[in-house]
């Protein structure tokens, strides 16, 4: 194998390794969704009545009131690591911090996103 492949194969691994995680994820999501469904059905054919409370449950949201925040930190925290990352690794002409930088951006602007959904979502004070 030429460096030419593997210079070619090292990038399409990282993107393979990124879209078989989201599937991964996506698919178990479906599949629990779909089990509940069938325990659901099959509870409403043997006649069981579902109490109200349980229903309102399985339709609500079922998120943490600061999880934009913990995501927002998280996100910021990954964007620090690889901006971090480019700043110890030891190159005279410092190309390797500003790309490092220019590939943290983008966690740091999501990260920054979340955080102004969380003060933005929060009750206003009348």
């Amino acid at each position: 194998m030429n460096e030419d492949t593997l210079a070619l194969l090292i990038p399409l691994g990282f993107f393979l390794l990124i879209g078989m995680s989201l599937w991964m994820v996506l698919n178990f999501r479906a599949k629990r969704n779909l089990e509940v469904q069938q325990t659901l059905r099959l509870a409403l054919d043997k006649g069981v009545e579902l109490p109200p409370k349980l229903i309102e449950q399985l339709g609500a949201s079922q998120r943490h009131p600061q999880q934009d925040m913990r995501r927002g930190i998280v996100w910021i925290a990954s964007a620090s690591g690889m901006a971090s990352l480019g700043f110890f690794v030891p190159d005279p002409s410092n190309q390797a911090f500003l790309a490092m930088l220019g590939v943290a951006a983008i966690p740091f602007c999501i990260g920054l996103a979340y955080l102004a959904m969380y003060h933005f979502s929060k009750p206003q004070p009348a």
